[in-house]
């Protein structure tokens, strides 16, 4: 079976497959899923009509989200795995990642074994644009501090800025790893910065929303997100200059402002580390949202 490279053009079939049921982890998005072809080299096929999106790289193949259709089946699982163990000369490498919490039952049933990765925070979308009560003191004031003391403007992204926003983003990453000596995280950080060099490459077919705000003339700060369901939105990146007081709390709050149709906001998962752990949880999230991998139980 030849796969499927994936392409930009591939969007309506991707959107047609991921749009069969309603999703909460941000994976389950065409804008997600393009953007780590920066990282990985990404092929699709369809198996008795259910979409199967597999991720390559120099350690393996897998499965990046279970199979995508109106009813999946053992068969279409087994034949994914089976494509899987062609690629990878360790079996144990075949797996299917991001399982939704709903689906745990139907793959423990069929003798796989489900382990829980890093779960995705969803917040209310009123509570991050109010910052009512105590537990939101400390945001509001320094979202009052920032306005206070700086004039800026806020703006709707357009490719003009895209020079602007890498530049800033190495700010942001170099002062982040300054602080931070993780090696993994380091290494997330680069990761990052080539998929949003993707994203700024195709913007224009990715559907994602952009702002940005300036001050003194100069972008000092930009977020990027997009529709992930009716009633949710998923930001993906939000990158500001860090010695400006109160700017990551203020764009973060301004575009929630602005995004009325939406009740959630999800701000994506915390991969373990404590220091963005810490961040999401500052946000008392309405909900952990759970993903889990799904593998064979002898392996």
């Amino acid at each position: 079976m030849k796969l499927n490279k994936l392409s930009i053009a591939d969007k309506q079939i991707f959107n047609r497959y991921l749009g069969f049921s309603r999703h909460e982890l941000s994976a389950y998005s065409w804008q997600n899923i393009y953007i780590w072809s920066s990282l990985f080299d990404i092929y699709w096929e369809l198996i008795e009509d259910n979409l199967c999106v597999f991720f390559k790289d120099n350690i393996g193949f897998f499965l990046y989200l279970p199979p995508l259709g109106r009813q999946g089946t053992p068969q279409n699982i087994e034949e994914a795995f089976r494509i899987m163990d062609r690629f990878n000369r360790n079996r144990e490498i075949s797996r299917i990642e991001n399982v939704e919490e709903g689906d745990v039952v139907f793959y423990r049933r069929m003798g796989y074994q489900v382990r829980e990765k890093y779960p995705e925070y969803l917040c209310r979308r009123t509570e991050q644009a109010q910052l009512s009560g105590n537990r939101f003191k400390s945001k509001r004031a320094t979202c009052n501090y920032f306005t206070k003391h700086h004039d800026f403007d806020y703006l709707t992204f357009s490719l003009k800025y895209r020079q602007d926003c890498i530049r800033l983003y190495k700010q942001w990453m170099c002062m982040r790893k300054s602080k931070y000596a993780d090696p993994v995280y380091q290494g997330m950080l680069e990761d990052s910065r080539n998929c949003l060099e993707l994203l700024l490459d195709d913007y224009r077919e990715l559907d994602f929303l952009g702002r940005v705000i300036k001050v003194g003339g100069l972008v000092k700060a930009f977020t990027f997100g997009f529709e992930l369901s009716q009633d949710t939105f998923c930001i993906l990146y939000e990158i500001t200059d860090l010695s400006i007081k109160g700017l990551a709390q203020f764009i973060f709050r301004r575009f929630c402002t602005e995004l009325k149709n939406y009740k959630y906001i999800n701000i994506m998962d915390d991969s373990g580390l404590d220091n963005l752990k810490k961040v999401k949880q500052s946000y008392y999230p309405a909900k952990l949202i759970p993903a889990y991998i799904a593998k064979r139980r002898n392996e």
